[in-house]
Parts: structure tokens; C-alpha cells; sequence
């Protein structure tokens, strides 16, 4: 059972920054393209930033220059955020698809239980 953990969230003053970590635990055979999510209160689940087995990345233009998507060779993605403004306050969720090994392998789309980001003015 592949899971997917967040941390790193918690409360920064504008103009601060914050990096959030998400780790996978359980079996996997290959890790396919990453995201980070984000949920404001009262509104819709937007994407923030994506970031595919080859490196490549792509950020929502309002936090492009701002945050960087990373990734390791040890099952975690990371999202660096600087500058941060209050609009930036939410609840940020990690996203992957695993190869997982059960036969006969199959890909798996995974979430984190998100993380708490509160940007102060």
C-alpha cells in the first residue's frame, strides 16, 4: 500500500517562506508525474505546480517566480515557497502516480492528507 505524507505547513508572516516536504512509504516500482495542490477556504482544489519524471515543471502564474517543485530519488517532492502572500494561504496536498508491483503492475493515483499553510499580513 503506497501512502503519500505531507509537513512542513504552518503558520509565516507575508514575504516569508516555507518548504513543504511530502514522503511516499510502501511499494513502488517507479514514480510517474508529481503535483502540488492547494485548497483556500471556501474555494475549489486548484493545481499549483507539476513536475514529470523527467524534471520538467509548470506552475499556476501566480506563484511562478515565487515556488519551486523538486523531487528526489527517494520518493519525496518538495515544494519550495518564498515570498509568500496571504493569498497563498491554504491547504497544500501532494499528488503522485505510482507503477505499483501488484500483478500485473498497475499505476496508482495517490494523495497526501494535506498540510496546513497560513500566510499572516
Amino acid at each position: 500500500q503506497v501512502e503519500l505524507a505531507e509537513s512542513g505547513g504552518g503558520l509565516v508572516q507575508s514575504g516569508g517562506s516555507l518548504r513543504l516536504s511530502c514522503a511516499s512509504s510502501g511499494q513502488i516500482v517507479f514514480i510517474r508525474d508529481m503535483a502540488w495542490y492547494r485548497q483556500a477556504p471556501g474555494k475549489q482544489r486548484e493545481l499549483v505546480a507539476t513536475i514529470t519524471t523527467d524534471g520538467a515543471t509548470n506552475y499556476r502564474p501566480s506563484v511562478k517566480g515565487r515556488f519551486t517543485i523538486s523531487r528526489d530519488r527517494k520518493g519525496s517532492i518538495y515544494l519550495q515557497m518564498n515570498n509568500l502572500r496571504p493569498e497563498d494561504t491554504a491547504v497544500y496536498y501532494c499528488n503522485a502516480q505510482f507503477l505499483v508491483p501488484s500483478p500485473p503492475f498497475q499505476l496508482t493515483d495517490i494523495w497526501g492528507q494535506g498540510t496546513q499553510v497560513t500566510v499572516s499580513s
